[in-house]
């Protein structure tokens, strides 16, 4: 080796262990920030909660909360986008009983709108609280959140297309899109609704075929 060129091999190892490492802690700082504000999520059953109390509650520090977060948003945000990503397993996990693509599509459909949808039992506050404030204040933040849903609605989409079960004229992605906003909207309750019963799964389901199924 000569005079400036490569560094030896045994530091590069030596860095390398070094970032790794390094990258590692981080990793658990950011999962203790993670639980710490999910434990809080489900005592209030709402997002209204503090960087501060989130700290204390990871036994870490507040400069260290902002080593790895630029806020609380941020920090829902990779809550949501950890609930989304369980969300799309669960559906897919549902879709793999059914044979027929229209009938994954239907199963996709009709649980994700139940998971959309408020519950004093369940309490979900990052889909019925943060979710449609993402939706509406960060389109492009909640288009990452959702790829992974976005993703598996796709493939269901694609799926039946290639079962001929999909309209000629019906773009898969484009679909899904336009799906995946009307179920998450019609699922959030609105002071404008008229209706005397809620509207069911079903009925979305209905909606929804009506527009992309041959």
């Amino acid at each position: 080796m000569t005079a400036g060129t490569e560094e030896p091999a045994w530091k590069q190892r030596a860095v390398e262990r070094s970032l790794r490492t390094a990258k590692e802690r981080a990793g658990q700082r950011v999962q203790k920030f993670l639980d710490a504000a999910q434990e809080i999520i489900v005592e209030k059953g709402s997002t209204d909660f503090t960087v501060q109390e989130v700290v204390e509650r990871s036994k870490l520090s507040l400069r260290s909360f902002y080593l790895q977060f630029d806020g609380k948003h941020e920090l829902l945000l990779a809550l949501f986008e950890e609930a989304v990503v369980r969300m799309s397993a669960q559906i897919r996990a549902a879709t793999d009983n059914e044979d027929q693509p229209v009938e994954q599509l239907k199963v996709a459909v009709e649980l994700l709108y139940e998971l959309c949808q408020p519950d004093p039992v369940a309490r979900r506050p990052l889909f019925t609280e943060f979710g449609t404030q993402l939706l509406i204040s960060h389109p492009i933040e909640m288009r990452t959140a959702y790829s992974s849903l976005f993703g598996l609605f796709t493939e269901l989409l694609e799926r039946l297309r290639d079962a001929q079960g999909l309209r000629d004229d019906a773009d898969p992605q484009r679909i899904a899109s336009m799906m995946m906003q009307s179920i998450m909207f019609i699922a959030q309750p609105t002071s404008a609704d008229m209706l005397p019963e809620p509207i069911s799964a079903e009925e979305v389901w209905e909606f929804c075929a009506h527009g992309i199924v041959r």
